[in-house]
């Protein structure tokens, strides 16, 4: 019986100095807190530039690019650039430059969209004016899961031509994502130039994307109605074309 308890004792005595060694686990370190500021930028390269369905770059490619800032309460900026021809409506100019901002509020579901955009062309000229061409447009937009619709209306007139202020643009896009990777997209729009009904056209897309990492590649269709008469290029050389005849664009662009 005391060669028990002295047993007992003896455990005892050893076994809190080793219980007393074991480090307690650190505390694991508090996370930072998510920054309200998103600030992401892009790059792609395109084997034809059409902007509502329109040849921008004389049926020649086009680098493209940008900025965007957006903050958590919705607010946005940014800035997108591409190369265009002169002899696609900007005289002497080589360059599209958009600035535009607005507001973004989700709705569960739905998300509505206004905002601004100001399209610069430097160093083009109108006429003999001197004057860039330019055109400055408001927007609202909604949409819905892989829907979405955008009316844009132009405050000034439309990229310069004569007595065009308030031309309206609808715009009706859907993006599907396929998972692994995989996307199809579709758009129609109508240009509606106030003061001239025969620039009047509409305009349809279809195509389809497939990202790699940040990288997508993407192969659309591009189509639109656009009068012939109203809707070709020439150049001095005499070779024109009709910027609103049907097209396959292929892409490769990267998100940062």
């Amino acid at each position: 019986m005391k060669k028990s308890l002295i047993a007992a004792l003896l455990a005892g005595l050893f076994a809190v100095p080793a219980l007393a060694q074991t480090p307690a686990p650190e505390a694991a370190p508090a996370a930072e807190p998510a920054s309200p500021h998103t600030l992401t930028a892009n790059v792609g390269l395109f084997s034809s530039y059409r902007f509502r369905g329109i040849d921008q770059t004389f049926g020649n490619p086009a680098i493209q690019g940008g900025f965007d800032y957006a903050h958590e309460s919705g607010f946005y900026l940014g800035n997108w650039n591409s190369n265009v021809s002169e002899y696609a409506g900007f005289p002497e100019g080589n360059l599209e430059m958009d600035f535009y901002g607005g507001y973004k509020l989700p709705l569960g579901d739905f998300t509505l969209d206004f905002g601004g955009i100001y399209y610069y062309y430097p160093g083009s000229k109108i006429g003999g004016t001197g004057s860039a061409v330019d055109n400055f447009e408001l927007y609202v937009g909604a949409s819905w899961k892989f829907l979405s619709f955008k009316y844009s209306h132009a405050l000034t007139d439309y990229f310069d031509i004569a007595d065009t202020k308030n031309t309206g643009y609808f715009d009706l896009a859907a993006n599907y994502d396929l998972g692994d990777g995989w996307g199809i997209n579709g758009h129609v729009g109508y240009t509606s130039v106030n003061g001239s009904s025969d620039l009047d056209y509409t305009d349809w897309k279809i195509g389809v994307t497939k990202a790699i990492d940040n990288w997508t590649i993407g192969l659309a269709y591009v189509d639109t109605n656009a009068d012939e008469n109203f809707y070709t290029w020439v150049k001095p050389s005499g070779k024109d074309i009709y910027a609103g005849k049907a097209t396959a664009v292929l892409s490769v662009s990267r998100t940062f």
